[in-house]
């Protein structure tokens, strides 16, 4: 994230245009929300500038900064309240609704695009009371949905060790506070913890749990959905559990055990819950696409590893080129897979319609 600042002072959004719109060119707006497990990140990092998508396919890109953490996912007990960060995504899409149409938008063709819990986000933005009109299509990339339910006993858990942080307290010193409460409630979480903020459902602006898939349903007309995977998501985090990599360097069996680890997960944390999604979204009237991208080097150990999507759409070199997670692929590559996803995004915030596999690497069932 390189010297970007930690401050709860962070509610700010950045907007791209093309060099020649004017105030009423009425383009296709997609507003990006970042990942980063809701614990860090930020909209304007220069590992998404959205320069190239902009500038290829004439679009206005709206970057968001919002709450994270203990700041923005507390949970509710009480005077604390929950869903500050998802809050924060709503008051900026109404900036957009409000404003937009200043910077060549067309605040009627919104699209929501997130990936990892970012993606999270924009699935639940999908039911979030006050969130209706405000946009028109979503792309919820490589969202963790697996790990979405059930968490009311982690968050209440959360809320507790949280309460030991007292007013005033540095925002330097919340953020430590944060890292501790999250490692000790992963202790007793298990994999739910792998995401240990997040929304809270039945507190404003979500339903409870029990009325999410009703909802879902309920705003399926009216949003446009893409939806959808890496090929291989847990790949990623292979090189920060150790016990994983010792496994790996086993003759014979070992780099086959972690890969069929990898493949189990990716399925129940990521792949499963998408295709529910989709097939969700179509039974109650909407449009849904979904895809699974797998780009990189044939066998490299990153190929369709979580986030490998972001260098195709924000391929700012100076961030990507070289990077353990491209694992040697030449940036020619990088170049070239990315126009197409460039494209294809953009297609469907202009259409609501993507093609299907529209490359080797891009394989999409439009339903």
């Amino acid at each position: 994230m390189g010297e970007l600042v930690v401050d709860e002072d962070c509610l700010r959004l950045s907007v791209t245009v093309p060099e020649d719109a004017g105030p009423d060119a009425g383009l296709p707006v997609l507003v990006w929300v970042h990942g980063g497990s809701y614990v860090n990140g930020a909209g304007d990092a220069p590992m998404t500038d959205p320069a190239a998508l902009v500038r290829e396919q004439r679009v206005v890109v709206v970057t968001v900064t919002y709450r994270l953490g203990l700041l923005g996912f507390l949970g509710a007990d009480g005077d604390r309240p929950a869903n500050l960060g998802l809050l924060d995504l709503l008051e900026a899409l109404r900036w957009v609704r409000r404003n937009v149409a200043g910077f060549g938008g067309d605040p009627g063709a919104v699209t929501l695009f997130g990936e990892s819990a970012g993606g999270d986000a924009v699935a639940h933005l999908m039911v979030a009371e006050g969130a209706r009109g405000l946009f028109r299509r979503a792309v919820v990339q490589s969202a963790p949905l697996g790990l979405s339910r059930g968490r009311a006993r982690m968050s209440a858990a959360m809320a507790a060790e949280a309460r030991r942080v007292g007013p005033g307290v540095p925002v330097e010193e919340v953020v430590a506070h944060q890292a501790r409460v999250a490692a000790r409630v992963r202790r007793r979480h298990g994999l739910a913890a792998a995401m240990p903020f997040g929304t809270q459902y039945g507190f404003a602006p979500l339903p409870a749990e029990d009325a999410l898939a009703a909802a879902w349903a309920e705003a399926a007309p009216e949003v446009d959905l893409l939806v959808g995977t890496t090929s291989r998501e847990v790949a990623f985090f292979v090189p920060l559990v150790p016990a994983a990599g010792r496994l790996a360097r086993v003759p014979v069996v070992g780099r086959a055990l972690v890969e069929a680890a990898v493949r189990v997960l990716t399925w129940r944390i990521y792949g499963r819950d998408a295709d529910r999604f989709a097939r969700r979204h179509r039974r109650a009237g909407g449009r849904a696409s979904r895809y699974t991208l797998s780009f990189g080097p044939p066998g490299a150990p990153t190929t369709g590893a979580h986030a490998t999507d972001l260098p195709l759409l924000f391929p700012h070199r100076p961030t990507w080129e070289g990077s353990a997670l491209l694992a040697g692929t030449p940036w020619a590559d990088v170049e070239a897979a990315g126009r197409v996803v460039r494209r294809v995004w953009a297609d469907f915030a202009r259409t609501g319609e993507v093609p299907a596999d529209p490359a080797p690497f891009l394989a999409v069932d439009a339903g």
